[in-house]
């Protein structure tokens, strides 16, 4: 049997760190599905992405842990997203409260089937643009 495991991400100025967040992920079953979350939904709770979703997703198909690619994630996985997507397993990394991990992620959480894995330190996209804007001219 295979088993799909699924993750979320804003995955904003790709980085060395979505790429170890992938592996981990991956090394939890055989298919990686990556849902990427919509310009509108990321600037509801952030800041907005610099990149495009179009070019945030043509960025994470192009890496080899992930299996298959998904727009328009939603920040709330519930029980359709799971069925329709035939997850396995949600996992996510070790970097949100756990009042967010609850509120975007209750379902898994209750069905058994959410899993955390540990953030990359030292690496984000905010430290990557604020690295980019304190670079010399």
């Amino acid at each position: 049997m295979i088993i799909r495991v699924y993750v979320d991400v804003v995955a904003d100025l790709f980085h060395y760190g979505h790429v170890k967040f992938f592996q981990k992920a991956r090394a939890y079953g055989d298919f990686l599905l990556v849902g990427v979350h919509s310009d509108q939904t990321v600037s509801s709770y952030k800041r907005s992405p610099i990149l495009s979703m179009a070019e945030r997703i043509t960025v994470v198909k192009g890496c080899r842990y992930v299996d298959e690619v998904i727009g328009d994630a939603p920040l709330t996985i519930d029980q359709n997203w799971i069925k329709r997507h035939q997850i396995d397993l949600v996992v996510h990394s070790d970097d949100l409260s756990e009042e967010e991990e609850m509120r975007m992620y209750e379902i898994p959480i209750g069905m058994g089937m959410y899993r955390r894995v540990q953030y990359t330190p030292d690496i984000s996209t905010t430290k990557i643009i604020d690295r980019c804007k304190a670079a010399p001219d």
